[in-house]
């Protein structure tokens, strides 16, 4: 059936007297949005091209091993609890989440090892025992963090939690962000409390997880520090993909819905506003409000490809700092279960020249020849990722994004390379792997490019960099349309589980409330409607 407007059709369409929303985009950012505005009142649809929910956070299941593509570190896991709350639902009773110890280990190149965890006095022994003399800067390091998270993230209201649209808002912070010396590097933060390179390693790497190099984002990345020893890390059985679906099963239950092998191809515009979308089919599908969980480049360059931008055109785009990309190694052993017993669920081999390697991939764009691995071994967790008596590996390397002109053929060298990553774990993690392994899967920058249309192939958008933070980051709230909000790592605060749902937590605050039925019925008369 079509429904008739002034300029065009609309097809398959219903009166609704509830406002309608439309998510482009099923990875967290969407689904979290979706649940938010399904709890306030909207009439919520979902599209995504993918065959599964979940974005970057899917999984892929061969030979009986499941792969999880996407995010294997949780942290903060109560913005997945408030997030449910808020829903009328109790997380636990969905999902187990379990608190990993240690959190992880880091193994550099000397053979030593830093386990981290929650036991402050367990960590401060270790101290005691490689770099004794740190002791007492790292206690002052890790009230700074303190205060850096209490800041940013603590609470709704937190900048990192609120919306950062109106320029005042960051402005109005800065000093905060001078006492907290957020002008400084998080490396040479920890730097200038700490002189020992293994201490300074374990406090200032965790940008790497989100895209960003160490060596120039914000200091305010320390935060993650007091994250980590006050809340925990987690893992989620059945992996991130297992969230996702829970998620999903809860905006449908909610009167949401969600379409999957679908592509939004075209942001339906009139004047100044977002009013709907386009379908690869051709189909049109009109709405109040349209929410983007998109990367950026394919928001603002391809689905409104065809209006100009007064903000975030291509070429702007294309120059800002984007996020390292990503080769991902993925493959199951056979028979290892008993096998490898001081290898633990997440583990960071450090290279043996750090600074040289990050600075190869962030600035001279080329493969550095010396590399850091970070190991994920679900399996020792969750028995449900691997056939008994085997086990699930995903083994990580930090590589440029596609935007250098290099020599870089990833179809070429895609073997080469993996050769090389199996010689390192081999020699320093796990010996004699060559000989178990029964199934693999890669991910190089082009499949990062082809299978999330990530703008150079980036692992996690722009790079939150400081003058890439708050205000700075393309906003919540879209500066090109009315109507037209982002959520996810691109937009405000930024990468990583935390960030992502705060994204779609700060709807909450610029999206209005739906209070009762006359209201609805308001929200149901459409606008005469024109594509431009």
């Amino acid at each position: 059936m079509l429904k008739k407007t002034d300029e065009t059709y609309f097809e398959g369409e219903k009166e609704s007297e509830k406002p309608t929303a439309v998510i482009i985009g099923a990875g967290f950012g969407g689904l979290s949005a979706a649940m938010v505005l399904c709890e306030k009142g909207y009439h919520v649809r979902v599209f995504d091209r993918l065959q599964t929910v979940g974005g970057r956070g899917s999984s892929k299941t061969q030979d009986g091993h499941r792969f999880d593509l996407g995010p294997t570190i949780l942290t903060l896991p109560k913005n997945f609890e408030e997030l449910w709350k808020r829903c009328g639902e109790d997380l636990n009773k969905h999902i187990k989440i379990e608190k990993l110890n240690p959190y992880y280990d880091l193994r550099f190149d000397d053979n030593n090892v830093v386990s981290i965890s929650g036991n402050k006095s367990e960590f401060e022994d270790q101290i005691k025992k490689f770099a004794p003399n740190d002791l007492k800067g790292y206690r002052q390091f890790m009230r700074l963090s303190e205060r850096q998270y209490n800041f940013a993230f603590s609470k709704k209201g937190s900048m990192g939690r609120s919306p950062m649209h109106r320029l005042w808002d960051t402005l109005k912070v800065l000093p905060r962000f001078a006492l907290l010396r957020a002008d400084r590097s998080v490396y040479k933060s920890a730097a200038s409390y700490v002189t020992n390179s293994k201490l300074r390693f374990a406090l200032s790497f965790h940008p790497l997880f989100v895209g960003g190099n160490p060596f120039t984002v914000t200091s305010m990345w320390g935060l993650v520090n007091y994250l980590e020893h006050k809340f925990g890390v987690y893992y989620i059985h059945g992996g991130a993909q297992a969230m996702a679906n829970k998620m999903a099963e809860k905006i449908r239950s909610s009167g949401g819905q969600i379409k999957l092998n679908t592509t939004v191809e075209k942001i339906l515009t009139k004047e100044n506003s977002a009013i709907g979308i386009q379908l690869g089919s051709g189909e049109k599908i009109s709405a109040d409000y349209i929410v983007s969980n998109a990367d950026l480049q394919n928001t603002y360059n391809s689905l409104l490809g065809h209006r100009k931008k007064k903000r975030w055109t291509k070429n702007k785009l294309d120059s800002k700092k984007w996020s390292m990309s990503l080769f991902v190694w993925h493959f199951g052993t056979s028979k290892t279960g008993s096998k490898w017993k001081n290898v633990g669920h997440h583990t960071i081999l450090v290279g043996p020249n750090y600074k040289k390697e990050v600075n190869d991939i962030f600035i001279k764009g080329t493969l550095p020849q010396e590399m850091s691995l970070y190991v994920h071994r679900p399996s020792v967790t969750d028995k449900t990722c691997a056939p008994k008596g085997d086990d699930t590996f995903y083994v990580l390397a930090c590589v440029p994004n596609l935007s250098f002109k290099n020599d870089i053929d990833w179809q070429k060298i895609e073997k080469s390379y993996k050769e090389k990553v199996l010689n390192v774990l081999e020699r320093r993690l796990l010996p004699g792997l060559g000989r178990s392994i029964k199934t693999e899967y890669i991910m190089t920058p082009l499949d990062f490019k082809e299978r999330y249309l990530s703008h150079f192939g980036s692992g996690f958008s722009l790079e939150p960099q400081m003058f890439q933070s708050a205000w700075f980051r393309p906003h919540n709230r879209s500066e090109e349309l009315d109507n037209l909000f982002l959520v996810g790592a691109g937009t405000h605060p930024g990468p990583g589980l935390p960030g992502v749902l705060a994204s779609a937590e700060i709807l909450d605050d610029i999206l209005p409330e739906v209070k009762n039925s006359a209201e609805e019925k308001a929200y149901s008369t459409k606008k005469n409607i024109v594509q431009v």
